[in-house]
């Protein structure tokens, strides 16, 4: 199934190389595609399941689903996350 997740906190192509790397590498994850300017996550997989793991994933990164709580927390992964995704 394809799905569709905004979340909040992606600003750039580092933040879009984290996402990409971390999301692709949970099984059953394909076709990771990340738009920046939409602050949208696009990808295939197999069963709802799955989709909470990958918006689990993206909590974890500092990016959380658009409408749910984006704390301080977050904000601060988030920055750390595309830092790394910067220099990968």
């Amino acid at each position: 199934m394809n799905t569709i997740l905004y979340v909040q906190n992606l600003k750039c192509g580092g933040c879009a190389n984290t996402i990409t790397k971390n999301i692709a590498a949970i099984d059953h994850v394909s076709n990771v595609s990340v738009t920046v300017d939409e602050s949208s996550i696009a990808f295939d997989c197999d069963t709802p399941e799955t989709v909470q793991l990958v918006k689990d994933k993206l909590k974890v990164l500092g990016y959380p689903e658009d409408g749910t709580a984006n704390t301080l927390g977050s904000k601060a992964k988030s920055y750390v996350s595309c830092a790394i995704g910067k220099m990968n």
